[in-house]
């Protein structure tokens, strides 16, 4: 029985390889090694044949499963080939048709002869897809005699002494062997993260453990470089984009469940499109949908991070986020809008600043990369048209700025988006502050340059855990999954809750990485941190609103008479010569409002226009409260959210919260349309409404004070103010998101354009 096992077992390695079985070939590309169990790295050394590997299911006979459909290696004696009878039958039937393998080999020794001789005889293309089985599949195969160059692009790097290892896995530089093992294992960028998370205290840190490849640890560092690698020199640029919405773009929790929302909608039609722009690295890095955006390296979670924009050297216009970034380490060539010249004259002066542009460079030093590239298309706002323009089929625009900027009075005088977004004051074409180009080790480089501020104005703000963002390198000593289990609305690490804690007025049961005082002290000194930055960037964004809108009023039809309507109306204007006000985003959101209050005689409310209902909805037809009565419909709301609007096969127009057109069978699908959308302007039933103000535009708010109000003489006064928020709650409801990301959502709401006015009622 045993034989037949190791039988069955060399026979499931050799039927995708020799006989090109394809029903093997697409589930293997995605394998992780990080999935082999403990057992089998205790017994990889003794193992003289092939190991087993099991097809898991989920959860079955005690067998914790974490990634359902892949292969995970099991030691002798824990089980036995469970890819199903029908695959075992082809194996052994592959096996016995094999010239090779006619009778059953005596011993191990031919067992791994026979496999040798079957290998040996594979070309170079087939032992090429051979590189699509994980390492875990292919521990204890014999070596095979094969060209480096053929086999591997990395045929010049040897792998480092690891006593773990077998002599098998050795690289053999005078007869030129290469393992099987070392032939398939390709670079994993995530090797560990399902575990512990990325930046785990209790990670593991050793780069050359049983269950990674040695390559995997350089590849992850080496092609993208990470933003804290960037701040040694660039501190400054670091700090302002830390909090900004590029860094906030992946893991924004917001747009994590947006992002499964739609594709569960379009039966997963729209796949990685989303994360082009949202996650540009983690896509370039092949990190797939369905793990987390934390299951890799540091530079996946950091969004539209420094390597996004300052490593690419190609134009390009509509591409909806497919751009290409130059790989590299730190050291690689970066691309920028300036000449260079900072680097030219730090590299020039090596000694006196203390830098090095060369990993094989050992002498102490600030690693930098050895030249920046003058791109003009960076300043150009062509630059930020393949990620703030973009359409899905059938042709609906989730960004339209470009084509509102195209349009507008600041196109035609040659404003750029980063004039007004990189510049010295908000939403304002007020030209740029200056500041060195880096700072290195407290030596200032070049600072007469031209400072682009990397915050990027703009009215969005974060929901996700103070503990994640904004982006902080001090947060990596905890993983991401332990800041989530941080509770820091309860008070964790202040002195208030701990004194209590220790003197019993309140108990708490700790998660393990939050059970000693000093961790939760410590986490609390980020969580401060983090909440400062945040308030910062709430004051930045009312500027912004403020610099790029105006509002005027009231403006009375008439005088205020006693027992009459009171009529008035504001004015809202949007001076932003840019774009309309709102704008960028989907149809969905943001929204931007105007909330009046009007106070009688004796300080009470009498009338509101623009609130809120108990979840934090406006009182419109998307309000929970409004459809069961329990809060009046606001029949003046002013709103300027534009809106997605589709047809179905009876009745008018109904509102879509994501534009994913219901077809007559009435399932989604995003299909393409039948003809040119540049005929209607739009796909066929599916259509915007929008709400916006056009640049330099403006809008009258009006309102009506029924007369029963106005029953009382004397003074009153009218309080306005307009309201701004990323999401509305509805919509987060509808993408399941959370009570806390909710809460979130609306406690950051921007209120601007404050005023009251006082009138007397005669």
């Amino acid at each position: 029985m045993v034989r037949l096992n190791q039988i069955a077992t060399i026979g499931f390695f050799l039927a995708p390889l020799v006989l090109g079985l394809a029903v093997l070939l697409p589930v293997e590309s995605s394998i992780r090694p990080e999935f082999r169990s403990k057992a089998t790295k205790q017994t990889a050394e003794s193992a003289p044949v092939v190991t087993r590997v099991a097809f898991l299911q989920p959860q079955q006979d005690g067998v914790e499963t974490q990634n359902p459909g892949s292969y995970r290696q099991v030691a002798q004696g824990e089980g036995t080939l469970q890819a199903g009878n029908e695959l075992k039958q082809i194996a052994i039937n592959a096996i016995c048709q094999s010239d090779e393998f006619q009778t059953v080999p005596a011993n191990d020794q031919e067992t791994n002869e026979s496999l040798r001789k079957a290998l040996a005889k594979l070309s170079p293309e087939e032992l090429q897809r051979m590189q699509c089985l994980p390492p875990g599949c292919v521990a204890g195969l014999p070596s095979v005699n094969v060209s480096q160059k053929a086999i591997h692009p990395h045929h010049d790097l040897k792998p480092p002494n690891n006593p773990t290892r077998t002599s098998r896995s050795r690289f053999d530089e005078k007869s030129q062997d290469i393992s099987y093992e070392r032939i398939v294992s390709l670079p994993n960028p995530h090797p560990n993260a399902s575990k512990s998370g990325t930046g785990s205290k209790n990670s593991s840190a050793n780069p050359t453990s049983n269950d990674e490849d040695p390559h995997i640890q350089v590849f992850s560092k080496s092609s993208f470089p990470s933003a804290t690698e960037c701040a040694s020199c660039h501190q400054q640029i670091f700090d302002e984009w830390a909090g900004s919405s590029h860094a906030y773009a992946s893991v924004s929790p917001m747009f994590q469940v947006f992002e499964d929302k739609i594709n569960k909608l379009s039966q997963g039609t729209i796949g990685y499109f989303c994360m082009r722009c949202h996650a540009p690295v983690a896509t370039t890095m092949g990190l797939r949908r369905d793990q987390a955006i934390w299951d890799g390296p540091r530079v996946f979670r950091e969004g539209v991070t420094c390597v996004a924009c300052h490593r690419v050297k190609s134009n390009y216009v509509k591409s909806n986020g497919e751009r290409r970034m130059e790989p590299g380490d730190i050291y690689e060539p970066v691309f920028g809008a300036g000449d260079g010249m900072g680097v030219e004259l730090a590299l020039k002066y090596k000694q006196f600043f203390k830098v090095k542009d060369s990993a094989a460079d050992k002498t102490p030093g600030q690693a930098m990369h050895r030249r920046s590239i003058q791109f003009e298309e960076l300043k150009k706002s062509t630059f930020c048209v393949s990620c703030h323009q973009v359409a899905v089929q059938p042709g609906v625009k989730l960004e339209v700025v470009w084509d509102q900027y195209r349009a507008s009075p600041a196109y035609r005088q040659g404003v750029t988006c980063q004039d007004c977004h990189m510049g010295k004051v908000p939403g304002v074409d007020a030209g740029y502050s200056v500041g060195p180009a880096a700072v290195v080790n407290d030596k200032v480089v070049n600072p007469e340059r031209q400072h682009s501020n990397h915050m990027f104005y703009g009215p969005g703000y974060s929901i996700a855990h103070p503990g994640v963002f904004p982006q902080n390198p001090g947060a990596d000593r905890w993983s991401f999954n332990d800041w989530l289990e941080f509770d820091w609305r309860a008070g964790w690490g202040t002195n208030e809750f701990e004194e209590a804690l220790a003197l019993g007025i309140v108990f708490a049961s700790f998660p393990p990485a939050w059970q000693e005082v000093d961790e939760r002290y410590d986490a609390r000194e980020i969580i401060e941190e983090n909440l400062k930055k945040l308030r910062y960037k709430k004051d930045i964004r009312r500027q912004l609103l403020e610099n790029g809108s105006k509002l005027d009023g009231p403006f009375f039809a008439g005088t205020p008479t006693c027992g009459k309507a009171l009529k008035f109306n504001y004015c809202v204007s949007n001076i932003n010569p840019g774009h309309n006000m709102p704008s960028g985003s989907l149809g969905a959101q943001p929204q931007l409002w105007l909330n009046v209050v009007l106070i009688g005689p004796s300080g009470e409310r009498l009338w509101e226009s623009g609130y809120l209902d108990c979840n934090g909805d406006l009182a419109d037809s998307n309000s929970l409260e409004v459809l069961a009565r329990r809060v009046p419909l606001d029949t003046q709301l002013f709103n300027l959210q534009t809106k997605f609007l589709t047809t179905n096969v009876k009745g008018t127009d109904r509102e879509m919260y994501l534009p994913i057109n219901f077809d007559f069978d009435q399932l989604p699908f995003l299909r393409p349309a039948p003809q040119p959308v540049t005929v209607i302007n739009h796909p066929p039933f599916v259509r915007m409404e929008a709400h916006s103000i056009a640049p330099l535009g403006s809008r009258r708010a009006k309102y009506v004070v029924p007369a029963w109000l106005m029953q009382q003489p004397g003074t009153y006064r009218l309080t306005v103010r307009m309201r701004s928020r990323a999401e509305p709650i509805y919509f987060m409801r509808f993408c399941d998101a959370s009570p806390e990301m909710e809460r979130m959502m609306n406690e950051w709401i921007a209120d601007f354009h404050i005023s009251s006015s006082v009138f007397e009622v005669r």
